[in-house]
């Protein structure tokens, strides 16, 4: 497949689930997004919202939305994104992407959860493109996230969109303290580091988020939403440019995000 042809790939700061039905620059940029990369077959998540020990890919029909979040408007539970879901892609995931090692399970009991129909809801309000979620092993290193995505490779080429849904910067106990205050000098900071080394191309030091410096351990307390980065980064190609949007920090939560796109 020519890079005319090839799929970009995507990282989103999905932020709070709210964004889902309010109206703001981020979910319009979102809306964007959708109406002008070319329509996928279907669209592989990788979400800071489905933890496993080992791999999974889901498999089922019809999955379900599940509103895994609580203390929210009742608006937003009663959110549906009926989109289908493309059991023999998934099989073919698992076939492709695990071996022995590193073996990938398919899962036709699990539905698609907020950091994939928050944002897909925005991008194609249709619920017409099948989703699937591949789920994080969480207590690996982020080079060995880098190394399983390297393998998802061959969905660029065969129309599938792979997205990446997290936030860079994610600190959930202090967002309270600065809801109604800028954002604090290390959330920032900590943003423009990793969106130098993306410019850069450093993908082992971002993969090593740990050695950052102290402003990574306020920025990314815990793993899973740093995460879908590396999947985002291994899936760039040296032809492929990369367009950094939606590139805010809301109080201690990063919205930035990426398109990574072939050359024209």
């Amino acid at each position: 497949m020519n890079v005319q042809t090839r799929m970009p790939v995507v990282f989103v700061g999905h932020g709070s689930p709210m964004n889902a039905i309010e109206d703001n620059p981020w979910r319009r940029a979102w809306q964007h997004l959708g109406e002008t990369i070319p329509r996928p077959r279907a669209v592989l998540c990788i979400s800071a919202h489905w933890e496993t020990r080992g791999v999974a890919v889901t498999s089922s029909a019809q999955p379900e939305t599940i509103h895994d979040f609580y203390g929210f408007p009742r608006e937003l539970f009663a959110v549906q994104y009926p989109a289908p879901g493309d059991p023999e892609l998934a099989r073919e995931i698992s076939r492709r992407v695990g071996d022995s090692a590193v073996p990938v399970r398919t899962d036709d009991a699990r539905g698609i959860d907020h950091g994939a129909w928050s944002v897909l809801c925005a991008m194609y309000p249709g619920a017409d493109v099948p989703v699937l979620q591949l789920s994080l092993d969480s207590s690996q290193p982020g080079a060995w996230h880098y190394a399983l995505a390297r393998r998802l490779a061959f969905l660029r080429d065969e129309g599938v969109l792979v997205l990446g849904s997290g936030n860079i910067v994610h600190n959930l106990p202090l967002l309270g303290r600065y809801w109604n205050a800028q954002p604090p000098e290390w959330a920032l900071r900590f943003r423009e580091r990793v969106n130098a080394l993306v410019a850069a191309r450093d993908h082992a030091a971002l993969c090593d988020w740990h050695a950052l410096g102290p402003d990574a351990a306020l920025a990314v307390p815990t793993p899973e939403h740093y995460l879908p980065l590396p999947y985002v980064l291994a899936l760039q190609r040296d032809d492929d440019a990369i367009q950094t949007f939606n590139d805010d920090v809301f109080a201690t939560l990063a919205m930035t995000s990426l398109l990574v796109s072939a050359r024209n």
